[in-house]
C-alpha cells in the first residue's frame, strides 16, 4: 500500500475518539482517519485484534502501533510536533513512551472522555464441556 498514511483508532471509544478529534484541531493529522471498525483491516495489513488495543499508523504498507503510531502522526505533522515525533522514536525514550502508552491504553475507560465501551476487550475465555449443567 502506498500513498496517504492512515490513522486508525477505536471508534467505539470515547476516549480515542476524544483523543483523535484532538490531535485533527491542534496537531493537524496528514492522514486519512479511520475507526477499525469502519475500516478494511484485512487491506490494509491488520488483525482486528490488534486494531482493537492500540492506535494504528500505516504508512507505505508498514503497521506501527500504540507509542510508535502517536510519533508517526507527529513526525507527519511537521514543525512544532516532529522533533517530538522523531525523540519518540529513539531509546530510551521508546520505551518510556511505549510504557506510558500500555498504561493509558489499558485504562482509557477510566480517562476523561472514557466509558465502558473504552475497556481493552478481555483475554477470550476458553469454556469446555456442555452449555448447561446435567442433571443427575
Amino acid at each position: 500500500m502506498t500513498g496517504e498514511p492512515v490513522l486508525v483508532f477505536d471508534g467505539d471509544c470515547g476516549f480515542c475518539t476524544t483523543s483523535v478529534r484532538f490531535a485533527e484541531r491542534r496537531v493537524g493529522v496528514r492522514a486519512r482517519v479511520v475507526p477499525w471498525q469502519f475500516a478494511d483491516l484485512q487491506a490494509l495489513g491488520v488483525t482486528r485484534e490488534r486494531a482493537e488495543r492500540e492506535v494504528l499508523w500505516i504508512e507505505d504498507g508498514r503497521v506501527y502501533g500504540g507509542a510508535q503510531a502517536v510519533a508517526r502522526l507527529l513526525i507527519a505533522a511537521g514543525l512544532p510536533w516532529s522533533p517530538l515525533g522523531f525523540v519518540l522514536r529513539v531509546p530510551p525514550f521508546r520505551w518510556v513512551a511505549q510504557g506510558v502508552y500500555r498504561i493509558v491504553a489499558a485504562n482509557r475507560h477510566r480517562l476523561p472522555g472514557g466509558t465502558p465501551a473504552c475497556a481493552l476487550p478481555s483475554e477470550p475465555t476458553v469454556v469446555s464441556g456442555p452449555a448447561t449443567p446435567e442433571r443427575r
